[in-house]
């Protein structure tokens, strides 16, 4: 996956590529789409046979929500913009799924919602390129109302596969006790530059969430 922002935290996101095509290589027989989210919660792909592919015969209810910390310390090193350039890579991957998408930025005074529960589609992308940073960090704000929506989501759509990715940099003054999520979650850290902080690896733990650095994932 090779999300190419241009410069500025404000880059209009580009999809990854992957060898054979913008999609990975074509399979046939029962097997489908790359399902991103399951992939790198097993590391960054090596070969072939490290994607995590959707089986055709079986396609599951799957709900992705995702935190994005747009925080004005995100407009360092193109830390956001990589960010999107992710972003982008997993929405068109979740359309192709057919996957529902919640949205969520932490940034300015309190966490806000963008979407809730909505198709992946040509709706999203809009969003995405608008997506800028600034002010402060309502992150546990944010991680707080993921949890209880999630929970009373799963409520009401008890069939549903619910999953969380969080992009941080995790630059914040005091980590609280968290609750981590009841569904597969993972944290890509998106500090970047010469002096960081490391506090993501810590917001990871506590989450019980999957750990990766953003540039294991991208071409720097």
């Amino acid at each position: 996956m090779r999300p190419r922002p241009k410069t500025g935290a404000d880059a209009s996101p580009r999809p990854g590529r992957l060898s054979g095509g913008k999609s990975g290589a074509a399979r046939s027989g029962t097997e489908g789409a790359i399902a991103w989210l399951p992939t790198l919660l097993k590391g960054r792909p090596q070969r072939r046979a490290d994607l995590v592919r959707q089986p055709r015969t079986r396609r599951e209810h799957v709900l992705w929500l995702v935190i994005v910390d747009a925080s004005a310390s995100t407009r360092r090193h193109q830390a956001l913009s990589l960010a999107k350039g992710v972003l982008a890579q997993l929405f068109d991957d979740a359309y192709r799924q057919r996957a529902r998408m919640a949205l969520l930025t932490a940034s300015g005074v309190q966490a806000r919602w963008q979407h809730h529960g909505l198709k992946a589609g040509s709706a999203l992308q809009p969003w995405l390129e608008t997506l800028g940073a600034g002010g402060g960090t309502p992150l546990f704000e944010a991680i707080e109302q993921a949890g209880q929506w999630l929970g009373k989501r799963q409520q009401r759509h008890p069939g549903e596969s619910q999953r969380v990715l969080i992009l941080t940099d995790g630059r914040v003054k005091d980590i609280p006790p968290l609750t981590g999520f009841h569904c597969p979650s993972l944290l890509i850290d998106i500090e970047r530059g010469p002096i960081r902080l490391g506090r993501a690896v810590e917001l990871a733990r506590q989450l019980h969430a999957e750990y990766r650095h953003i540039d294991a994932l991208t071409d720097a």
